[in-house]
């Protein structure tokens, strides 16, 4: 079996994306491992899942031992007391030499890089081994929430490496017409991200872990606690919409002030916090919900041109939406007919559509209906197909087409 050897800079826990990839190729003959990153106590260094994708995972920094008299090892050559800027740099080196180091070795047919961070030690990795490489772009990193500091560095990694790679990915029509014209490429391959189609029956898991009484509609937030979501705007809203309640799962740096505002607010009764959960244990919250919400604001390119996990996985719950009006986001909302679209920044145009789902069951039934329907078009199956072409072209040495 062709052996493929996927680049990731997390620990490999809850990445849906990466993992259903690894898991098509793995089905169809291909030898998947995934190098990510190890934390001590968390994650195991190596392990195999139950569908025998391999996982080999690196020390995610490396520990600092100040040089003494006579001491060997990392340490001895460095300053006993460098900064903490230098200590950061280095480690991080570090850590992308050894993941280049084990993949090289690994002797892999081809290298498949998630996201730019990976980039650079997966071509390192494949031009050292003889590899193809495959680059899959999960987001626009030049204009991203968070990475202002690194716009320059990421243009100049993709400028250079991505026109270089055998084969490229991305999540929306949007994204592959902004890569295919910022780096002159063939417009890469579009993978959306959906889930699995399963059975979603509504459960009450949400309604019995939180202790909920009122029989008010639960209006659901999943995915990162992270700025430009419009998570305070949400919060805010909710406060004027006293019928409902508003349940956040999943984590960022935003956690600990989301639950700071939601105390000034009066609304510990109505909004609650859950931590992330496991990808095996998602669905059953999702399904326990009955309206989702994705009030994503327009700070970058990358918030514009998405769609979202977490939006292909209200449609598999088969819950009704209310969300931004972004062009890939009103594809699969007006398209479909699953929802309601707000325009971005608006707390007047959130509350409004989310009290008109609060207040009309009738309505709420009807765009679930639609959603279960639609879950039979927008789900991974139906697409995975387009990575396996993508590999057979790839190691065919195929080239693609420039637009």
């Amino acid at each position: 079996m062709p052996r493929i050897a996927m680049l990731v800079w997390n620990e490999f826990r809850n990445d849906a994306r990466v993992l259903k990839e690894a898991q098509t190729l793995q089905a169809n003959g291909y030898h998947v491992t995934v190098f990510a990153l190890h934390t001590p106590g968390i994650t195991c260094r190596k392990e195999v899942l139950a569908d025998g994708i391999r996982v080999v995972r690196v020390a995610r920094s490396l520990r600092w031992r100040p040089a003494t008299a006579g001491s060997g090892g990392l340490a001895a050559p460095l300053p006993a007391k460098p900064s903490l800027t230098m200590r950061r740099i280095f480690s991080r080196l570090w850590v992308h030499a050894g993941l280049m180091v084990r993949v090289a070795l690994h002797r892999a047919a081809v290298v498949h890089a998630h996201d730019v961070n990976t980039l650079p030690t997966a071509w390192l990795a494949a031009r050292s081994s003889g590899a193809r490489l495959v680059y899959d772009a999960h987001e626009i990193s030049t204009s991203r929430e968070g990475y202002a500091r690194f716009r320059k560095w990421v243009a100049c990694i993709e400028t250079t490496l991505m026109p270089r790679a055998d084969g490229t990915i991305t999540t929306t029509d949007t994204r592959a017409r902004f890569f295919a014209r910022a780096y002159g490429i063939a417009r890469p391959l579009v993978l959306q991200n959906r889930p699995r189609l399963s059975a979603s029956p509504s459960t009450q898991r949400i309604r019995n872990e939180l202790g909920l009484q009122q029989p008010w509609p639960i209006v659901l937030y999943q995915g990162g606690l992270q700025q430009g979501r419009g998570l305070e705007r949400l919060l805010r809203v909710a406060a004027t919409l006293p019928g409902a309640y508003f349940v956040l799962i999943g984590g960022g740096r935003l956690t600990q002030p989301l639950m700071r505002l939601s105390e000034e607010l009066g609304l510990a009764q109505r909004v609650h916090f859950i931590p992330t959960v496991s990808l095996a244990d998602l669905p059953s919250y999702t399904a326990s919900a009955d309206i989702g919400v994705q009030p994503i604001e327009n700070t970058c390119l990358n918030h514009f041109s998405t769609d979202s996990n977490k939006l292909f996985e209200y449609v598999i719950a088969g819950l009704p939406v209310v969300a931004t009006d972004f062009p890939e986001i009103r594809k699969v909302v007006s398209t479909c007919a699953i929802g309601l679209l707000v325009p971005a920044g608006s707390d007047h145009a959130l509350r409004l559509q989310l009290k008109r789902l609060i207040d009309d069951p009738s309505l709420r039934q009807q765009l679930a209906c639609n959603a279960k329907n639609a879950a039979l078009q927008l789900n991974w199956e139906l697409q995975e197909s387009k990575l396996v072409t993508l590999y057979q072209r790839v190691l065919a040495g195929k080239t693609e087409v420039r637009p």
